[in-house]
């Protein structure tokens, strides 16, 4: 009986047309957890500012990120985790709820609706119409410059890259035991992916975090944390607030990031494993989108800022992940770690850092596909490459391109009739960009 089932549950995940095994699924799901598990500490530590309980979000962190990781591995069957998204917790934090002094139940009653949004939006078809009108050479661009992005992020954390005031960013003190640990953990990784080493970033990851505990380097401190601490937090949105006419444009920007931020997000990963179809289009997006758009409801009702997929969903990918058996593993982690939250500190930045460096070069190799001969397509797909880690933003980075694709396409005289739908996009990018310039 066990046999059977396990039979029908390799069919139903097409373990044998993508060419993976239970092994394969399970070691890229903890690989993608443990590049994604610093969002367990860092969700909480932002949303704590806006006078959210710090335990009840951590709770909510942990619970939405399973619903997320969980729904998108058995609907839609991809290899892509859900957690709440960087930059938007950021926005909910020191935009909505300390500047515009927005009460943090009433912020999470406008990501509650966009939420809604996003799924009647996804069952009218419209988000399906957008990623099709995305012309190929841009997702390229979007996947390489996510591939910059992952670096940019994981060279931070180890502190190779750090701030500068006269120069913006300059080579940090790599003689810092973490900095050094880190670059030491790339070599690892690196050595260990050239060999073909199965499991690469996880033992690189797991082996960093040895050393560095070994010496001295790791330190944290527990906080107890359990599911008694969601109700602090469950069921606290204030939705007829936010439909007040002054709160429609913070729902309007919970609403436009995280769309494009998925957009570029699913194309990385789905383009990075390979699990494209030949002319560019992505099998089932009515369930990718659908589970992207549940969890961000489940998300609001918990007690978290939006959810999303994350870019670090590659290195899962990375490490040999192709179906949906590894987000619902990730997704499980997730939920262990709500019981373990208080030693999820353990992992340092050292050791998952140097995996999104190496995640992110493996990334670059999409923008082979550019033809970079050709200005009408090199000039927006390079916008495309370098604004998303230069503006810290996927959606930025994404709504250049689109807007100088439509404007040299439209001097040109390229444009058609059928280009209607992205040239509206580009509008709504500008639209955006004016709105956040005059914010």
């Amino acid at each position: 009986m066990l046999g059977g089932m396990r039979e029908a549950l390799e069919r139903y995940f097409e373990f044998e047309r993508l060419g993976t095994n239970w092994r394969t699924e399970l070691l890229a799901g903890v690989t993608t957890f443990l590049t994604m598990a610093y969002i367990v500490l860092v969700n909480p530590a932002l949303l704590a500012q806006t006078g959210m309980p710090l335990a009840g979000v951590t709770a909510a962190t942990c619970l939405s990120a399973a619903v997320g990781s969980v729904l998108m591995g058995v609907v839609a069957r991809y290899p892509i985790a859900l957690a709440p998204g960087m930059g938007l917790n950021a926005y909910f934090t020191y935009t909505v709820c300390l500047k515009l002094h927005v009460p943090w139940q009433t912020a999470l009653g406008a990501v509650f609706v966009s939420g809604v949004l996003f799924l009647l939006l996804t069952a009218v078809g419209v988000r399906q119409l957008i990623l099709r009108s995305i012309p190929r050479e841009l997702y390229a661009a979007v996947a390489g410059g996510i591939g910059l992005f992952l670096a940019l992020i994981g060279l931070s954390r180890a502190g190779v890259v750090v701030a500068d005031p006269a120069t913006m960013v300059r080579l940090g003190n790599v003689r810092d035991a973490q900095t050094a640990l880190a670059l030491a953990g790339l070599v690892l990784m690196a050595a260990l992916e050239i060999r073909r080493v199965k499991g690469s970033i996880l033992l690189g990851v797991v082996g960093v975090t040895a050393a560095s505990w070994m010496l001295g380097l790791s330190h944290w401190r527990p906080t107890p944390v359990g599911w008694h601490s969601l109700g602090a937090t469950a069921m606290q949105l204030d939705v007829k607030a936010a439909l007040h006419a002054g709160l429609l444009e913070i729902v309007f920007v919970f609403f436009f990031v995280d769309l494009f931020d998925n957009v570029g997000t699913l194309v990385a990963v789905t383009q990075r494993a390979g699990l494209q179809e030949a002319d560019g289009t992505i099998p089932r997006l009515n369930q990718i989108l659908f589970a992207d758009a549940t969890a961000t409801v489940v998300g609001a009702l918990t007690g978290t800022s939006t959810v999303t997929s994350y870019v670090e969903s590659t290195a899962g990918v990375a490490a040999g992940g192709r179906s949906g058996v590894t987000a619902i593993v990730t997704g499980l982690l997730f939920l262990a770690a709500l019981a373990a939250a208080p030693y999820v500190g353990v992992v340092p930045a050292a050791a998952t850092a140097p995996a999104l460096v190496l995640v992110g070069s493996m990334m670059l190799a999409t923008i082979a596909e550019i033809p970079w001969r050709d200005p009408l397509v090199a000039v927006p797909a390079f916008l495309t490459l370098v604004m998303i880690p230069l503006s810290y933003s996927i959606a930025n980075g994404l709504g250049f391109g689109v807007i100088a694709w439509a404007v040299l396409h439209g001097l040109t005289g390229r444009l058609r009739r059928r280009d209607w739908l992205f040239c509206l996009l580009a509008a709504l990018f500008l639209v955006r960009f004016v709105y956040m310039a005059a914010g």
